[in-house]
């Protein structure tokens, strides 16, 4: 399925995104950019990353950070992760991640 919709970002209080497992390393590369040059206007962002397995998600969150803080010029920033859950009657897991200013 493919949803397509458009908004702006000052219309956003709080930008969120969302990670799949299955998606590759570029993806975190691609989201770790996004995330800091919205971060240069929003204090605040919200991102979901979810998989197969309950592993999944802990793997592509330390691997954002890492791609995220490794920038020649860095953001402080601070990282608040949600409870680990599943998707009720699914092999679907998930945990949201916020990355904060500061």
């Amino acid at each position: 399925m493919r949803l397509e919709f458009g908004f702006k970002l000052d219309d956003c209080e709080i930008p969120r995104f969302a990670v799949e497992a299955v998606e590759g390393i570029n993806k975190l590369f691609t989201l770790a950019t996004l995330v800091l040059n919205v971060l240069e206007s929003k204090k605040k962002v919200e991102i979901v990353f979810h998989g197969i397995n309950p592993e999944d998600p802990e793997r592509k969150i330390e691997a954002f950070k890492q791609i995220a803080t490794s920038a020649p010029t860095p953001i402080a920033m601070a990282f608040a992760s949600g409870d680990r859950r599943q998707v009720p009657g699914s092999s679907s897991y998930f945990r949201w991640l916020t990355v904060t200013v500061g």
